[in-house]
């Protein structure tokens, strides 16, 4: 599903926030993306989201070589590719179902698909009954659902989730990250990038782990770690 090759990326800046990375994740794989902060976990995340190219090497995703990808092609990658946002980026001038509904306008969904599509997902997600509120009436947690349910409106093959839980407790994140074991457990691919390792640790997952821009674990995660 992914797959890195020797993969670098240097911003204009002169900025090497990746170097020679290589690692592959398999369909249906849950892997852990774990690393201090600057390590380069987001601009992997932006490489598999086509937010960003890589300088040198080759990303793959699902078959999909991104060097060779056209710009117009671009909306349909990431119509393939869900993503979680730490800070869940919802709109609050629209209600917790045009939230979810977005992407499948985008896409260009009748309003009969979208309807089935949101209220199976919010369902999904606990917030059925909460379609018709606005997200700032929600809890942190409520909020990042909305986000977990607007990643997953679209049916995709991956999921990406950049520090998910970063601003909730503990509860709340294990919470989150059953959802997220939910979707992997019917075939979603799931990589989320998180700090927490103690709850990383716990879920007993693939962790790959970064330091400077390199892979320097890949593997479950160590006590000393």
């Amino acid at each position: 599903m992914i797959s890195f090759s020797n993969v670098s990326k240097r911003y204009a800046s002169g900025q090497q926030a990746l170097a020679n990375l290589s690692f592959d994740v398999n369909a249906g794989e849950m892997v852990f993306l774990t690393g201090h902060s600057g390590a380069g976990k987001s601009t992997l995340m932006k490489l598999v989201m086509l937010m960003e190219r890589a300088s040198t090497g080759q990303v793959v995703i699902a078959g999909r070589n991104l060097n060779r990808m056209r710009t117009g092609q671009i909306p349909y990658h990431r119509r393939q590719v869900g993503v979680v946002f730490q800070n869940h980026q919802l709109l609050f001038d629209r209600t917790v179902f045009e939230n979810v509904a977005l992407p499948l306008y985008i896409a260009g969904h009748q309003s009969r698909e979208v309807g089935r599509r949101v209220r199976a997902a919010l369902d999904k997600v606990g917030l059925l009954e909460k379609e018709k509120h606005n997200p700032i009436t929600l809890s942190g947690g409520e909020q990042q659902r909305v986000g977990i349910a607007r990643a997953v409106v679209n049916k995709p093959p991956l999921l990406l989730a950049d520090e998910p839980t970063g601003n909730l407790d503990p509860k709340l994140s294990e919470e989150i990250m059953t959802l997220f074991r939910q979707f992997n457990a019917f075939g979603v691919t799931v990589l989320i990038a998180s700090h927490d390792l103690a709850l990383v640790r716990q879920l007993g997952h693939r962790v790959l782990t970064l330091a400077g821009g390199e892979l320097v674990h890949d593997g479950l995660l160590p006590e000393d770690m």
